[in-house]
């Protein structure tokens, strides 16, 4: 081995994970980091080993994540963690999170698995909901006469399956129609804006405005 070599092995990092490995972070550190990236949140219970590393490593991830113009939202108590965009104001920015369109039953539906997480949690209990639940909630809000309940159940599981690709469901194993629902949901939408949307749909259910007025609700992941 000539002296470059050697000089070079010797300055080689224990950070430096692979051959032209510039990053700082240790491995434990970055898995935690690509987690929150690439979304939708960091979970204690489901992410048992990178849970404690985001805890130890908190600031460094922070400032890492702002680099990005992302801040860090973290509920220790839930044990859920995930990033949203910053508020830069005035500043123009790039963004980097995708966003998500929340179609009407969308809505619905993200609304019904949040009263269940609350319900859930006053109880002490996990927030676990059917197919069967969802299908008989949600048919409330189906359009007065119609006639395709089939094309309205289509559109419900479509939803069911939306909403599980952003892991706010999360299917329980030995059974493919019962879920549990994540408490980060808790976190993605405030108080102000579930109580918002609950009192207009609300409204709806009542007949006193149109399900038609509102076909499309934009949200953000």
């Amino acid at each position: 081995m000539s002296l470059s070599e050697n000089i070079a092995q010797e300055n080689f990092s224990e950070n430096n994970l692979f051959a032209g490995d510039t990053g700082e972070l240790a491995l434990d550190t970055r898995r935690a980091l690509v987690k929150l990236l690439s979304g939708p949140s960091l979970d204690g219970q489901h992410h048992t080993m990178l849970w404690p590393v985001l805890l130890r490593d908190e600031m460094v991830i922070r400032r890492r994540l702002a680099d990005f113009f992302l801040e860090l939202v973290i509920d220790r108590d839930l044990q859920v963690a995930f990033t949203r965009q910053a508020d830069t104001g005035d500043l123009d920015v790039p963004r980097l999170l995708r966003r998500a369109h929340l179609t009407f039953i969308d809505s619905i539906l993200i609304l019904y698995l949040r009263d269940q997480l609350t319900q859930a949690e006053s109880r002490n209990e996990r927030a676990v909901v059917s197919r069967d639940d969802i299908i008989e909630y949600l048919g409330m809000y189906e359009r007065s006469g119609s006639t395709d309940r089939a094309g309205f159940t289509k559109r419900i599981d479509a939803s069911i399956e939306k909403i599980k690709k952003h892991n706010i469901l999360q299917k329980i194993r030995a059974s493919d129609n019962r879920f549990e629902v994540s408490p980060a949901l808790k976190l993605l939408f405030s108080a102000e804006e579930i109580l918002a949307l609950t009192k207009l749909y609300q409204r709806m259910s009542a007949g006193e405005l149109p399900v038609g007025q509102l076909s499309q609700e934009d949200g953000e992941e």
